[in-house]
């Protein structure tokens, strides 16, 4: 059964293991049901994030979203043995952020597709000016236009990330959406890879073995990471979690529970 905290949030109980899941960009907390319900018959509970929620009121730069989140979940009242972070693609960016404050209450993290920071001002300022376009549409412009041109990136492949009904339900989100473009854009974003060696739990990180760009990225970043393993999702792309589905639940179901 899911139970709703936190406004949009998703949470399901299912033993003492819960795995906390951030979203990707143009993304929903509903976007993890099937994959919770997986976790779930292998007797680990979740929450999905709704991320939006965090940028309902004001600029919320991705340093100040890290001390919130693991504000958030150091403040709750937890009676299990182990709370993990989950992020996918914009989610693991905002969750590697998370995982470098200190005193933060993750004993494990997952890492889906994701980029740890591009290394050049040239690239940043690039990507900087293309999340602009980015937001600019998801505010202003038609919304099904917007969606279209989002899931039509080559990077994502050919692969929805849900029905879409369940996008257009986003529309009322259409607010902090754009402001994600700006705030928490890869161009906002300072590179991480030295500071990677800081992270001290045990890492997954998961990438498509189509992905090649993210896949060369996961294999760099897991070389700097103490107590990284790399997982290679067969057959998908970028959209691990909607391409591998079964694959992935399984994988994050026997990493948590082994602690590898």
């Amino acid at each position: 059964m899911i139970q709703y905290s936190k406004q949009a949030d998703e949470r399901r109980e299912a033993g003492p293991m819960e795995c906390w899941c951030l979203h990707g960009a143009v993304g929903m907390a509903a976007d993890w049901r099937g994959f919770a319900k997986n976790l779930a018959a292998a007797a680990i509970g979740s929450r999905a994030v709704d991320l939006w929620r965090f940028l309902d009121c004001c600029p919320l730069p991705l340093p100040d979203f890290a001390k919130a989140l693991n504000a958030e979940a150091g403040g709750e009242v937890f009676r299990g043995n182990g709370r993990a972070l989950l992020g996918y693609s914009m989610g693991g960016r905002l969750a590697l952020h998370a995982l470098l404050e200190k005193a933060h209450p993750w004993q494990a993290a997952v890492i889906i597709s994701a980029h740890p920071g591009l290394e050049s001002e040239q690239e940043r300022a690039a990507r900087r000016a293309a999340d602009t376009e980015w937001a600019t549409r998801a505010l202003a412009g038609n919304w099904q236009k917007f969606l279209d041109s989002w899931n039509a990136q080559p990077v994502l492949g050919d692969t929805p990330p849900r029905d879409p009904q369940a996008s257009g339900s986003l529309v009322m989100r259409r607010r902090e959406i754009a402001r994600s473009f700006v705030d928490w854009s890869l161009g906002a974003q300072q590179a991480l890879w030295d500071r990677l060696p800081e992270i001290t739990v045990p890492v997954l990180w998961i990438a498509g073995e189509n992905d090649p760009k993210f896949l060369a990225l996961a294999e760099r970043a897991v070389a700097r990471i103490p107590q990284a393993t790399l997982a290679v999702a067969p057959g998908s792309g970028h959209r691990v979690p909607w391409e591998a589905g079964d694959w992935l639940a399984q994988r994050v179901a026997h990493f948590l529970k082994s602690g590898r």
